[in-house]
């Protein structure tokens, strides 16, 4: 027969069996402690670009993690900040719950700074990781403004719907799909370089699209030392399907002997703008009689006779000259098939002494006209939209002034509004490989990392 102890003795044991446990444990934790694993933490990027001012810049998304946690018990925090001049810890805004967050800076100063971003989980365990970031100047309309990242040499961009453009680079030959409503980086590249066969960069200069095929031109021109590469020489089409976040391109069609047919029909026709000259070994394209194309749609009504806009020559080459846009009667075979060019009567247009940057027009054609220099000097001339009806003989008509006093030349229209409603606007991209975004003498297109890199996108008033 079995006989319980007395309470005092089952007291005692109780006591001895805790004292057992906690000898085991360890007597300077809690018991659970010990089930809690170090955090861990990751970042969507390592480096990040915001600018002063901005509104919509990128963020980061951070992955946090603790075994034996529930993530949503980890906070989340900027501890420390290499140069807070330019954004301190209390700059950084963490938002969000459980095992993803989101990491946004705003800027003081231009400039860099590494900024610690740390998780702290249960029993007191903690992780970190250093968030690059750098900042960019306050520029005109901030508000209005967005940054595509990851390139810093937009050239021309082709609306996909939703407020989605595929972006081409000069510096490349990868197009890039941007949700231009927000800064940051691209949603979906394409690089085309293979699909094409071509080892060089094309110069991608300008696009048009018509229903869902988009014609692409390179430049055309010598590089700016004066040398002919030929994968300048090439114009291509992509096809699109789906559109806004989900388009996808194909590559389709190519042709790289339209600037000897240029040059040719030129000489054919009394040398009337100096081509030939242009393209000679040692010539830089972006001299008032260079020879570059940088703008590209189609004709009013067409889709096979489409507008090459010229960077260079002016017309004549001197101050004052008009710009030159050659018509290209058969543009769908020449780059969807490969057929040698056939080329309409050429078109001089009165922008002021300024040459074609981007010609985009709408589906009721209506057309806008970026006008800037043909010097390589982008920051110092100026630079106006023009709207245009697509006839021969009719004058374009300035439609805004374009801001010069922030980095970058403007480049390319995404899309055309209805241009006879007050208050329509259009969104225009700047090509600013060469600006010095972040004050340390570095051009853009030379940064070391694609996140840094970014071109800027603005709307302006066109309409009315």
């Amino acid at each position: 027969m079995l006989h319980p102890l007395p309470f005092q003795n089952r007291r005692a044991a109780a006591s001895a069996a805790g004292l057992l446990v906690l000898a085991a444990l360890g007597s300077n934790a809690p018991a659970h402690a010990a089930s809690y694993g170090t955090p861990t933490i990751s970042l969507s990027a390592s480096y990040l670009s915001g600018a002063v001012g901005a509104t919509g810049d990128p963020v980061v998304t951070v992955t946090v993690a603790q075994s034996g946690a529930d993530a949503t018990a980890l906070t989340v925090a900027a501890s420390a900040s290499s140069k807070s001049s330019v954004a301190g810890t209390s700059d950084v805004a963490v938002t969000g719950t459980g095992a993803t967050r989101q990491v946004a800076v705003a800027a003081h100063a231009r400039g860099y700074t590494d900024l610690t971003i740390k998780v702290t989980g249960l029993g007191g365990k903690t992780a970190s990781k250093v968030l690059h970031y750098a900042a960019s100047a306050a520029v005109l309309d901030a508000a209005g403004t967005r940054y595509p990242t990851g390139s810093s040499d937009a050239s021309a961009a082709v609306d996909v719907g939703d407020g989605y453009a595929v972006v081409a680079d000069d510096e490349s030959n990868t197009l890039r799909l941007y949700n231009l409503a927000v800064s940051g980086a691209p949603v979906r590249t394409w690089d085309v370089a293979s699909k094409l066969g071509v080892s060089k960069e094309i110069d991608i200069e300008g696009a048009a699209r018509v229903g869902n095929t988009v014609y692409w031109t390179g430049s055309l021109g010598n590089n700016k030392d004066g040398e002919y590469k030929a994968d300048r020489n090439t114009v291509f089409t992509t096809s699109v399907t789906g559109s806004g976040a989900t388009t996808q391109l194909t590559v389709g069609g190519k042709y790289s002997k339209l600037r000897d047919d240029l040059v040719a029909w030129d000489e054919d026709n009394g040398d009337r703008f100096g081509f030939a000259a242009g393209t000679e070994d040692g010539e830089a394209p972006k001299q008032i009689d260079g020879f570059n194309v940088e703008a590209l749609e189609f004709a009013p009504g067409s889709t096979s006779t489409a507008y090459l806009g010229f960077r260079a020559p002016l017309v004549p080459p001197e101050s004052g000259g008009k710009a030159l846009v050659v018509p290209v009667t058969n543009f769908d075979k020449v780059a969807g098939s490969g057929a040698k060019a056939v080329f309409g009567t050429p078109i001089q247009l009165d922008l002021g002494g300024l040459a074609i940057r981007d010609i985009r027009k709408n589906s009721a054609d209506q057309y806008l006209i970026v006008a800037g220099s043909w010097e390589a000097d982008d920051n110092a001339d100026p630079y106006a939209l023009y709207s245009w009806d697509g006839v021969a003989g009719h004058a374009p008509v300035e439609r805004a002034a374009l801001p010069t006093t922030d980095p970058g030349g403007w480049e390319a229209v995404v899309a055309v509004p209805d241009l006879t409603s007050a208050g329509t606007r259009a969104q225009v991209i700047t090509d600013a490989g060469a600006a010095d975004l972040y004050g340390d003498g570095t051009e853009a297109k030379d940064l070391d990392h694609a996140e840094w890199k970014k071109s800027r996108a603005t709307w302006f008033t066109v309409g009315g």
